[in-house]
């Protein structure tokens, strides 16, 4: 195994991968030369291969990170004591279209799914509970805890009650947000059975959501006003009952993975995340994408300082308007409410290796692989075009894990140099970036992409993701599914009543 790594040949750092780098080790270079670490590094942090003065850029991925806030001399640990972002307000950007590699794939997988009357594939075959307001989660809860009790469950994934806080006392956007997000929840293809779970008095009012809703299928989507019954959860369970009779004979069948949409979140990131699972993520939707399957990036605010990596990747210049405006809006949203635009990385990040935004955009982008931008989703729209889609929504894992899946991904690969264990409403496959992680935190970990830098090949590692995939999409339950961490993060914007 490497003890370090220059990424890339305009880098003037390097980064230490071994656990016991000390002052004093010698670093050979691949141009030949030698630098002296000036002191202990921690594994996933950068070191100088170069004097760099105060001022000039720190280059790593090939791109500034940020400048020098002091001199740093060869060898020398770089972080937050002498290393600042340069990033500023919004800035005037050129569309220079980049050429979009080919790629070549010898044979494109089937996935054992579950065709639904539009069209769609599920995955998953779950009959969930949606309360339209806060008000009623308790008697959500209540029918699920019937349903698990007295119902013959056989067919059925999991019977799940997705509550949240929201439906009422909100205004404008973000009562919007809510209706969207609840909307595309109800109709997303993981579900085989839904009852909508109304109050009655709340703003989000049912008939209003129904409407919103467009098409549905009328056999799999029910509706329940707890204020028009008499006792709710009984009600409630001889809907869901009857929901389940039906999605008991529902059986997977061979689907093309083209029916699949990957949703790419990262989250708990560190200094291996930018070598090697985001890396790996890219490669797997680059594969996605060949075999004509979808794939969407979000976390906008930690796209700040690589976004032109994604604009020159746009197919049409109108694509790169509005990636333009993704990003200057995302920037207005945080004017909005007075606060810094930059105020990223968190203190998990740095402990493990990132020091500015710019570093840590440049890490988080790969998982976006290399080929085009197709499009732009706003929150909550679903996704319709085959390729890579960005979607409007904030770094926070929970609530851009469940954008995502609001936007019709039935799949989120999720990777993490630090670990977490939880999951939203769809599978969330949680990818390590380091080995360490992958044995300490096994009962969290689905997948190691750690071995990328203990020399085995990326696109070896790109085969055995891909199977994975492939084995969850068809059935395979992941980690946070076993134990029941699942859950949904609406997000929230302005005022409360």
């Amino acid at each position: 195994m490497k003890r370090f790594l220059k990424i890339n040949a305009a880098d003037n750092v390097a980064v230490v991968l071994a656990d016991d780098a000390r002052a004093g080790e010698v670093f050979a270079t691949p141009e030949g030369t030698e630098v002296t670490l000036q002191s202990d590094i921690t594994r996933g942090h950068k070191f100088a291969l170069r004097p760099i003065a105060e001022g000039e850029p720190v280059i790593k991925y090939g791109y500034p990170i940020g400048h020098a806030t002091a001199p740093i001399a060869a060898g020398e640990w770089i972080h937050s004591h002498n290393l600042a972002t340069s990033l500023s307000d919004d800035l005037k950007y050129t569309y220079t279209p980049t050429a979009i590699p080919e790629v070549k794939v010898e044979s494109c997988p089937e996935i054992n799914g579950y065709l639904r009357a539009n069209g769609d594939m599920g995955i998953r075959n779950e009959l969930w509970i949606v309360p339209t307001v806060g008000c009623v989660n308790g008697q959500a809860n209540a029918i699920v805890e019937r349903l698990r009790r007295e119902c013959d469950l056989t067919g059925i994934d999991d019977v799940r009650a997705f509550t949240h806080n929201y439906g009422c006392s909100q205004l404008g956007q973000d009562h919007a947000n809510t209706r969207a997000a609840l909307s595309a929840l109800i109709k997303h293809p993981n579900a085989g059975g839904v009852l909508v779970l109304g109050l009655g008095c709340e703003n989000n009012q049912l008939p209003v959501l129904r409407d919103q809703l467009g098409e549905y299928d009328a056999d799999r989507v029910k509706f329940l006003i707890s204020q028009e019954v008499e006792d709710e959860v009984e009600t409630g369970f001889e809907i869901c009952s009857k929901l389940i009779e039906r999605m008991r004979s529902d059986r997977r069948q061979p689907l093309p993975i083209s029916k699949l949409k990957v949703g790419l979140k990262c989250g708990g990131s560190d200094g291996f995340s930018g070598i090697t699972a985001n890396p790996l993520v890219g490669l797997l939707s680059d594969r996605v994408i060949a075999c004509g399957g979808t794939s969407v990036l979000t976390e906008v605010p930690e796209m700040f300082g690589a976004e032109t990596i994604l604009m020159n990747r746009a197919c049409t210049p109108e694509v790169f308007d509005e990636t333009v405006s993704l990003i200057n809006d995302f920037k207005g949203y945080f004017r909005s409410y007075g606060q810094p635009i930059y105020e990223n990385p968190s203190p998990g990040n740095k402990a493990g290796g990132i020091t500015t935004l710019e570093e840590k955009s440049l890490g988080c982008v790969q998982k976006g692989g290399n080929q085009a931008v197709v499009d732009v989703l706003n929150y909550a729209q679903p996704v319709t075009k085959h390729g890579l889609n960005l979607l409007t929504a904030p770094g926070n894992d929970l609530v851009a894990a469940t954008s995502l899946a609001l936007s019709g991904c039935q799949i989120v690969l999720f990777t993490t140099g630090r670990g977490t264990p939880f999951g939203t409403f769809v599978p969330t496959m949680k990818i390590s970036t380091n080995s360490q992680l992958a044995a300490k935190k096994h009962n969290w970990i689905d997948f190691n992409a750690g071995t990328i830098v203990e020399d085995e090949a990326a696109e070896v590692v790109c085969d055995r993701l891909m199977d994975k995939v492939v084995a969850v999409a068809s059935g395979e339950m992941l980690h946070h599914e076993k134990v029941g961490a699942k859950e949904i993060a609406i997000f929230k914007t302005g005022v409360t009543l």
